[in-house]
């Protein structure tokens, strides 16, 4: 898989790294970063978190700005966050584009001209990264746990959807909930899955939750939303999900907070709350 180590810092009593490898998926490298808890360092093969970042984010955001890995290690967590997109593809736009839907990645497989090459998230993550860090990592693959902000949020609750028994816990912070409603979804579903809106439907969480028969999670989602944020009204549509997860009998718990906006700062202050949501879920600490 041609993995590289590009950085690595010690961070918390474990290690903070940022890798590479090139990818069969997309015919590119593609980046991410790795946070191994002291345990895993011990020699444990220890619980982990992928976490999926939003527009403009790169494999380095979550590791910079959400605060996570001290009670990551205390926890005995790891923590993986992938780059958002495949990059230096030299798709005309593709440099201008992430921050308004097309040439982000959304965590779907392009199936339209240009992007159908190269822009096959889903299957980099599900494929290829996913085995590759369960098969060189001190991590148990049985007990993966999935998060995400924004763009990232929308994709950890379509690939948990889509991907049953994959995930073990699922949380999101400010998810695009219901992509197919809003114009950053309209605007990268068209570009990439042409303009069957029913192909759309398949990565709208909103909708997937809607057509399950049972919980998929039966232990409960976490989603937090700042009602501060500016993309809430006309993005982000928790209400959506929230009805769809009432109709299939999924356990949601749904926090808005008043003041709260739509950046890191926000997810600071909840980040404890899902490391140890997902640690319980997980086994954890």
């Amino acid at each position: 898989m041609d993995l590289q180590t590009l950085g690595e810092h010690p961070c918390f009593g474990g290690v903070q790294r940022f890798c590479q490898h090139t990818s069969a998926e997309t015919g590119l490298p593609m980046k991410f970063s790795v946070y191994l808890p002291p345990q895993a360092l011990a020699g444990a093969r220890v619980p982990a978190l992928l976490y999926l970042a939003g527009l403009t984010c790169n494999e380095e955001t979550f590791a910079v700005k959400a605060g996570a890995q001290q009670l990551a290690a205390q926890l005995g967590l790891a923590l993986l966050a992938p780059d958002t997109s495949p990059r230096g593809a030299g798709v005309p736009g593709e440099a201008d584009a992430w921050d308004f839907g097309v040439g982000a990645g959304f965590y779907l497989d392009a199936t339209q001209a240009p992007w159908a090459r190269n822009w096959r998230m889903e299957s980099w993550l599900m494929k290829e990264l996913l085995p590759l860090l369960r098969a060189e990592l001190p991590i148990d693959g049985g007990r993966v746990g999935l998060f995400g902000h924004s763009m990232g949020g929308h994709g950890a609750l379509t690939l948990a959807l889509r991907h049953p028994g994959v995930f073990s816990t699922l949380s999101a912070f400010a998810p695009i909930c219901a992509p197919t409603q809003c114009p950053w979804g309209q605007k990268a579903f068209a570009g990439y899955l042409g303009a069957d809106t029913r192909a759309w439907e398949a990565h709208d969480a909103s909708a997937l939750m809607a057509r399950q028969t049972a919980a998929p999670y039966p232990g409960g989602l976490l989603i937090d939303q700042g009602l501060g944020d500016k993309f809430l009204a006309e993005q982000l549509h928790p209400h959506r999900f929230e009805a769809a997860c009432q109709q299939a009998g999924q356990p949601l718990t749904l926090r808005r907070h008043q003041g709260y906006d739509h950046g890191y700062y926000f997810i600071q202050t909840f980040m404890g709350d899902h490391l140890r949501f997902h640690a319980q879920g997980l086994g954890a600490g």
